[in-house]
């Protein structure tokens, strides 16, 4: 029986080849790079509306193959979703129900996924957030550790000073901030694998005097105001819109007067925080970020500044974050063997899709990286903050 492909497929000119299940092939255009091998005959008539949910999502449940360099894949489905789809800009903001314990099973399911999957396409000290490119040509351990550094000085830290670092990962940046800047730091995670692996490499390192890490929610801190510096890295992410008060309220309480608060998270592109079009956002939302919501840069900016701290300095990195998810799917896709030796088929599948197509998003503005430092002023007004940015770029 002779396949016919959908009208709506017949007349595009994109570098893609449709192979079927039964070994037909389509171009649909000239000189194709990436091959989009069918395995479900159900999915022929779906390409005619490839929205870029259903495209990753028969990937990830393994109803089509791709072939091609993963950042060529993207490229061109994103293309044959544009061709073939409008924007829905009726897509409404997601909002989620946000518990301790939904929030704690969301970050379980994304980063107790496997240590020994994560060292794999990270840098050695494991920071899973957007580097710091200060030329655009260091390698991705040097961004990363110009991130560390970045930060550390925007919160002008001092020797002695006592930093909270909340979603503290792997405790890269808190191991950074005592051995480079003489730092105590008390970090927070809801994963348990990030914290066992954290707490292995501060013994390692001997800082389990100025470095504690701990099993803790954001919202069981304490509100004493004991912190000189407050950080928080690739976390709100997972915070909620309707959180979002009282995450910013409980790191105000946290913080001393006159200290430094400094939020470094993804943003959306839409002020009303709604889901890039074309499905992209429910992929994200469905296999990788469960309960994960993006805030535009004037809502998280609104909540910080009701909460009571005086936004001093906003800085977007999104093109840093492009880059960085570059070299974590090249990386990934130089170790797949021995990724699929660390995690199922379907959660590499996820993760493939997941880096490259982040990258892409970065790299067309679908999403942003914005730093945001913030200040807890003294009660005349006052602050120590320096008169100019001069420190930071010339120490």
């Amino acid at each position: 029986m002779l396949v016919q492909l959908p009208p709506a497929l017949q007349n595009l000119q994109l570098p893609l080849r449709l192979r079927l299940w039964d070994g037909h092939e389509f171009n649909l255009g000239p000189e194709p790079n990436v091959t989009i091998v069918v395995k479900d005959p159900q999915l022929v008539a779906q390409l005619s509306h490839p929205s870029l949910d259903a495209l990753g999502g028969a990937f990830v449940e393994g109803k089509l193959e791709l072939e091609g360099s993963i950042s060529e894949v993207i490229r061109v489905c994103d293309e044959l979703s544009q061709a073939l789809l409008a924007d829905d800009e009726s897509d409404q903001p997601v909002r989620s129900l946000h518990d301790k314990a939904t929030d704690a099973a969301a970050i379980s399911y994304h980063y107790d996924l496997s240590n020994a999957f994560y060292q794999l396409w990270l840098d050695s000290d494991m920071a899973y957030s957007c580097a710091y490119f200060e030329t655009g040509s260091e390698t991705l351990e040097q961004a990363q550790q110009a991130k560390f550094r970045h930060l550390c000085r925007k919160l002008r830290l001092q020797p002695g000073d006592y930093l909270l670092d909340v979603g503290c990962g792997w405790g890269g940046l808190a191991r950074y901030a005592a051995r480079e800047f003489g730092a105590k730091v008390f970090g927070i995670t809801l994963s348990k694998e990030q914290l066992a692996l954290g707490r292995e490499r501060v013994k390692a390192e001997g800082l389990e005097d100025l470095v504690e890490l701990q099993l803790l929610d954001y919202r069981d801190l304490p509100q004493d105001g004991r912190f000189d510096k407050v950080v928080s890295v690739g976390m709100f992410e997972h915070v909620g819109h309707a959180n979002l008060p009282e995450y910013c309220r409980t790191l105000f309480g946290a913080v001393r007067e006159g200290g430094l608060v400094m939020n470094h998270g993804i943003t959306a592109k839409h002020t009303d925080g709604r889901p890039v079009g074309r499905g992209a956002g429910d992929f994200i939302e469905r296999y990788v970020f469960p309960n994960g919501e993006l805030p535009h840069l004037s809502m998280i900016s609104a909540h910080i500044s009701e909460a009571g701290l005086e936004i001093v300095d906003v800085e977007s990195l999104r093109m840093h974050y492009a880059r960085t998810l570059d070299h974590w799917s090249e990386r990934l896709e130089d170790n797949l063997e021995a990724a699929a030796k660390q995690v199922p088929e379907q959660a590499l599948r996820i993760w493939r899709v997941y880096l490259a197509g982040c990258a892409y998003a970065f790299a067309k503005g679908w999403i942003n990286l914005h730093q945001i430092l913030a200040v807890k002023a003294h009660a005349d007004g006052s602050h120590e903050l320096p008169w100019t940015r001069d420190d930071l770029y010339n120490p």
